[in-house]
């Protein structure tokens, strides 16, 4: 019997920490937006992982690296760009395979 209080104890002061915490509320607001849904999305648990990540805040390293991702992307767009153009002046004045091979 003692056995059984003490489980119930740790089950009520994991359930206060929940709460306290913050997780119980947006859990139950998930699940209701859930439940006034009125077409049923296929997956539940994926309505679920949408919606609890949008209300999460932003981590501000996250934003940071969304720039640089952008920031690397339009670089890469210029190198692709100058690559080509060097590969077009390069092939201007190296005699093409055809003519290496007439030689």
């Amino acid at each position: 019997m003692a056995h059984y209080k003490a489980a119930d104890s740790k089950r009520e002061q994991f359930r206060r920490y929940l709460e306290k915490s913050g997780v119980m509320d947006s859990l139950t607001k998930v699940l209701v937006a859930l439940y006034e849904e009125p077409e049923k999305p296929n997956s539940a648990l994926d309505f679920l992982k949408h919606h609890l990540g949008a209300s999460v805040p932003e981590n501000p390293e996250v934003e940071v690296l969304r720039l640089e991702v952008a920031e690397m992307k339009e670089k890469y767009e210029v190198v692709l760009e100058e690559n080509k153009k060097l590969k077009a002046k390069l092939a201007q004045y190296e005699p093409s395979q055809e003519e290496k091979r007439g030689e």
